[in-house]
């Protein structure tokens, strides 16, 4: 395949972006899940068209947890918002983009079966349904949309994801287990996540990921919240082997914001740790950072070289201040990670 046609998107520094090296369009696997892995779609689309999104499939809460309750399927959310991201900047793109995020509101003083329900999550589960296979199904609703890349499920199994925590009581702290995506992720405002793991263990790998993984040029994990998003890819046994033994650069990309609701008083260095401590094997080439969230660079870059990476400094926040990539200044970011390494 070759780079995208038509005019170039133009950089915030008032360059394009251009194939590095000038060369064709770098086969690129993105995992994660939610907003962070809209986000890097967003910004790859815009240098690739062999792009590949493997998508977490853990999520409990809100209507894909009621899908999944009801229904017994996959949680269609995060799979709906990585195919969001990847349809195309023109009014069919848009104007599909819009018809998946769409939700259904009852109006007031109504308990509508279909409040708060995403369109595209009940578009994505009727394909299901009809086809009987994820994939088959997330293909179908690509073409539909027109998206520029495949959208695949981690693993074709609903997943579960559970941890442990402590939390400080008036009698010292406590031990207490927390099950669930959206439960976990707001765990760390008042305890500290200690541990965390995927149920069933040894769940499968969904096997066109694993394939995707294995011929990519580069891998990117995150951003995304750092222990329901990004550190599943790494807890599932087959996914974590693709990861390790893929002959494709790795890069890592930090959060803008280390204060989340489930990564509250970690520093970006405890970022990096968390990924050595459940994959202690696993190596990155490059590192990518807003200096903004880094607080000692030598620290972080010494916990980076620990992980075979160096560490890449971009500005690839929203002008705005707020903690949402940018698509354009992390596009121009990825382009040159591509380009130096």
């Amino acid at each position: 395949m070759g780079f995208l046609t038509g005019p170039l998107p133009i950089l915030p520094d008032g360059g394009s972006l251009r194939p590095p090296g000038g060369g064709t369009s770098p086969a690129v696997v993105a995992l994660g899940g939610g907003h962070g892995l809209s986000a890097t779609l967003s910004a790859l689309r815009l240098l690739t068209t062999d792009l590949t999104a493997v998508v977490t499939v853990a999520d409990n809460g809100g209507s894909s947890g009621r899908l999944r309750q009801e229904l017994d399927v996959l949680p269609p959310g995060d799979l709906r918002m990585a195919l969001a991201a990847l349809c195309d900047d023109t009014d069919w793109g848009r104007t599909w983009r819009d018809v998946m995020q769409h939700r259904f509101r009852s109006r007031p003083g109504a308990e509508g079966s279909l409040d708060n329900h995403a369109l595209g999550n009940l578009l994505i589960v009727t394909l299901w349904e009809l086809l009987g296979d994820p994939v088959a199904g997330l293909q179908w609703a690509g073409a539909l949309l027109g998206a520029r890349g495949q959208v695949l499920p981690m693993s074709t199994l609903p997943l579960t994801i559970e941890g442990d925590v402590l939390r400080q009581t008036e009698t010292g702290l406590r031990h207490e287990t927390v099950t669930g995506q959206a439960e976990l992720a707001v765990a760390g405002t008042q305890s500290s996540v200690v541990n965390v793991r995927l149920l069933p263990p040894d769940a499968p790998a969904c096997s066109e990921a694993v394939s995707a993984i294995g011929r990519a040029d580069w891998v990117i994990l995150g951003p995304g919240s750092w222990y329901t998003s990004v550190l599943p890819h790494l807890l599932l046994p087959e996914m974590r082997e693709a990861l390790g033994s893929t002959g494709a650069r790795r890069c890592l990309t930090m959060n803008l914001s280390n204060e989340t609701k489930e990564t509250a008083g970690m520093s970006a260095v405890d970022h990096l740790q968390v990924i050595r401590r459940y994959a202690p094997g696993f190596k990155v080439d490059a590192v990518l950072a807003d200096p903004s969230v880094v607080e000692d660079r030598n620290e972080f870059s010494a916990a980076a070289a620990e992980m075979g990476a160096r560490v890449v400094f971009g500005k690839v926040g929203a002008a705005a201040g707020s903690p949402i990539h940018d698509p354009l200044r992390l596009a121009a970011a990825y382009h040159d990670v591509f380009g130096e390494l």
